[in-house]
Formats: structure tokens, C-alpha cells, sequence
């Protein structure tokens, strides 16, 4: 019988998600098998497929011109509407001036206790203000959280030119690192998002660059979720009134100008999920709250998200030919989350997809091939697979052996495809 299910099956390979095991024993020993003779392309689910309808209705209608909500650990998109469309994004810019104000605290180039000093231009900078002065000396931390809190335009751009010189270059900057996040759709012409023709945001970029500021700068993302900001006695509250409203949000920023309409990107953390929300081009304060308050309900009721491997662990073993090692483990590079509707992570299929024959010398941190996982046949998350080991050469013996068992190998899986295509 295990003949015939391999003359069936010898170009598949399987992997059960560690929540899912069920037959463990009876599973390894499988994969162990098939994994000795695996070439190009094994791809097979850890289960039969099962018939199954998701109860998961369709995203609440909103009036916003554009919006996403995205899961801040998979990156997974469970409504937009217009993602990709250029718009402008109003004071939603701070989020790319400060992501570089923190890159910059975190290499160390600044410090939250710099005294920066006040530049004309900075105190002069219309629009919302931290109401600095020029000529003043002002802790760089201040000036974080009034850029940050009160959206004080004249904080952001005396933090511009202390990191750059000026906002020129500090504006260069920001367009540098989108282009490295992946924002695609994003241009700036200044750190503070002032009305121009050439300055635009997607809500699909502004998720990305959320998403990467969360992961990137926990230490600095808690200022988001202040409330209050005080300067030389002129207390100004935070214009998130998620942070009111929604018990669960703990960020991040709005923007409003007349071309832009009211926006807001938010994001709030339940039972270990963290979802971001943007929202742009609503007709007043009131129906951006409103509509992410629907957004992140909407999220956070009807998805959910799980660690399905984690980073460096092994998945799968596969059979090395010509190696000092007789087999090598494969895994992620990284924490692999998946986000799925509510009630369906049970009914995942986890595949592994090679796209070569594993011959010695094996790199660490190669790739090989992905994983990917299936739900009602669809794949929902796939990675990369690489090699968490080196494998030189073997001996001459090793080589002598492999060499023939290869062979008879390949002999059998070309007579085979020439049967099923038969």
C-alpha cells in the first residue's frame, strides 16, 4: 500500500500547522518518506479539502473617498475601498516626517534631551502649531510629541531642519524611505503635508507605513496614544478622538485640509490583534471617527489572526543530495502570520512548494522554495522557505551513493510523469 501511495504521490510534500496535528506520529513518518525522493513542485494540502461557506459579510459602506483596514501583523487587507489612488493627505504626512525623526533617535544620530533650536521659518510655518518661538532652545522629545500630539506644524519642521539642515533634504528623506517601505503611490514636497499639486498619499501606503513604524519604533509608537499635550502652559488635546471613543485604539494621527477632507489613520490593539484602519476624504471630523470606529469593529468581530510559524524553527525536512548532512531543515525567515475569517484557521491547509532539488553545497538563509497556506482552496499567506543550515560536499562515497540513488531517482519520476500524462 505505501508503494502504490508512492508511485501516486511522489511529488507532494506536506506540513501540518503546529496547532493542527492530529496524527503526528503517522504525519512525520509520512513527510519523512516523501521527503528522501521530493524534486521541483511538491505541492499537496495537509487534508482533504472540505466544502465550507464563511459567514463573513462584506465591509460596512462608508463615505470616505478612500480607505483600508489592514491587520498590523499578517499585512493582510480586509476592506479598502480606492487603496491605491493619489490623495492628498493633509497633516497624514507627519506619520513619513516622524518615521524618519525615529529612525533617526534609534541609530542614535539624535537624542529625545537635544535642545533644538527654533528657526524663523519653523515659527513662522502656518497651520496647526506646538506654538514654539524662534530663537528658543527645544527638547527634541517636546517637539516629538507636538508634532505627534497637537500636530504642530512649526515642531515638524524645526525637527526637519535639525535632522537634515533643511526641509528640503529632510524631505528627500522621506521620499527615499517610501520608496524603500514600497509606498508606491507617495510623493512629498514638505514634512508637513501644506496643500500641493505633487504631494499625495495612498491609504494603502499609509497602512504600509504605519504597519512598519509599529514593528520598527515600539518605543516611540506610545506617544501616539496621548491624550493631552502641554506647551508653556497652552494645553491642546489630541485631534483622535478614537483615543475617546474606541477603547481599544492607541493611535495615531488625523489631517484635514480642504483638498483632502478629513482624514484619520488609527489603530487599536484586542486580545493580541492589532488592526490599522486609514481613512481619507470625509466631509467632517465626526464621520472619520464614526467610520473607523465601523472599520475596526468590523475587523476585529468578523477576523482573526494566529502566528502559524514562528521565525528559525524548523517546518519541513528535505532530503539533500551530495551533502555531508543527509537532510536539511527548512523555515521562515520570519514570524509567519496568517489572518483568516472568524472560526475558519481549523479548516488552513499548509503546502510546501520547492522550486529545486536540494544538491550540496547548501547556503544558509537560501531559498527553496515557499509555504504556503490554503484555506477553501485559495492561497491566503504564503513565505519563503529557506535553508536554517550549510551543507557542504560530502565524501566520495556520500557523493558515489547519492549520485545513483539521484538517478534512480529522476528515472522513476520521468516515467512516472509520462505515465500520469497518459
Amino acid at each position: 500500500m505505501i508503494i502504490q501511495l508512492f508511485k501516486k504521490n511522489y511529488r507532494t510534500l506536506s506540513v501540518a500547522l503546529p496547532q493542527l496535528s492530529l496524527q503526528k506520529s503517522l504525519l512525520a513518518l509520512s513527510m519523512l518518506f516523501f521527503a528522501q525522493f521530493a524534486i521541483a513542485n511538491p505541492i499537496i494540502p495537509i487534508q482533504s479539502a472540505r466544502a465550507f461557506s464563511t459567514v463573513t459579510p462584506t465591509a460596512p459602506n462608508l463615505g470616505a473617498t478612500s480607505y483600508i483596514l489592514m491587520d498590523a501583523a499578517s499585512g493582510h487587507i480586509l476592506a479598502s475601498k480606492n487603496a491605491d489612488v493619489k490623495n492628498p493627505p493633509a497633516s497624514l504626512t507627519k506619520l513619513m516626517s516622524l518615521y524618519v525623526v525615529s529612525a533617526a533617535l534609534k541609530s542614535g544620530q539624535i537624542h529625545m534631551d537635544d535642545p533644538v533650536l527654533i528657526s524663523t521659518k519653523a515659527w513662522k510655518t502656518e497651520g496647526s502649531r506646538m506654538f514654539v518661538k524662534a530663537g528658543d532652545n527645544v527638547p527634541l522629545k517636546d517637539l516629538l510629541q507636538g508634532s505627534m500630539i497637537a500636530s504642530g506644524n512649526d515642531a515638524t519642521v524645526a525637527l526637519a531642519e535639525y535632522i537634515a539642515g533643511s526641509e528640503d533634504t529632510f524631505t528627500a528623506m522621506m521620499n527615499q524611505t517610501a520608496q524603500r517601505l514600497g509606498m508606491i503611490n507617495s510623493h512629498f514636497m514638505d514634512s508637513t503635508g501644506l496643500p500641493n499639486k505633487d504631494h499625495y498619499m495612498s491609504a494603502h501606503d499609509l497602512a504600509i507605513l504605519t504597519r512598519a513604524y509599529i514593528d520598527t519604533f515600539p518605543e516611540d509608537y506610545h506617544f501616539y496614544s496621548e491624550k493631552w499635550f502641554s506647551y508653556h502652559g497652552i494645553r491642546q488635546p489630541n485631534r483622535n478622538r478614537l483615543l475617546w471613543r474606541f477603547p481599544d485604539a492607541d493611535g495615531l494621527k488625523t489631517g484635514h485640509t480642504n483638498d483632502a477632507g478629513y482624514c484619520l489613520v488609527g489603530s487599536a490593539k484586542k486580545n493580541g490583534v492589532r488592526l490599522i484602519s486609514v481613512i481619507m476624504g470625509e466631509p467632517n471630523d465626526t464621520a472619520r471617527t464614526e467610520d473607523s470606529i465601523r472599520l475596526l469593529t468590523y475587523g476585529f468581530r468578523f477576523f482573526e489572526t494566529h502566528k502559524a510559524y514562528q521565525a528559525a524553527t524548523p517546518v519541513i525536512e528535505i532530503r539533500v543530495w551530495g551533502g555531508d548532512k543527509m537532510n536539511m531543515p527548512l523555515g521562515v525567515t520570519k514570524d509567519f502570520y496568517v489572518t483568516v475569517p472568524a472560526g475558519q484557521y481549523k479548516r488552513l491547509q499548509a503546502s510546501v512548494h520547492l522550486n529545486r532539488t536540494m544538491k550540496a553545497p547548501i547556503v544558509k538563509g537560501e531559498s527553496y522554495g515557499n509555504l504556503n497556506l490554503t484555506l477553501n482552496n485559495e492561497i491566503v499567506a504564503s513565505q519563503q522557505l529557506v535553508a536554517l543550515d550549510n551543507s557542504q560536499p560530502g565524501g566520495l562515497i556520500r557523493k558515489a551513493t547519492d549520485s545513483i540513488s539521484y538517478y534512480i531517482h529522476r528515472a522513476f519520476a520521468q516515467s512516472n510523469e509520462k505515465a500520469n500524462r497518459g
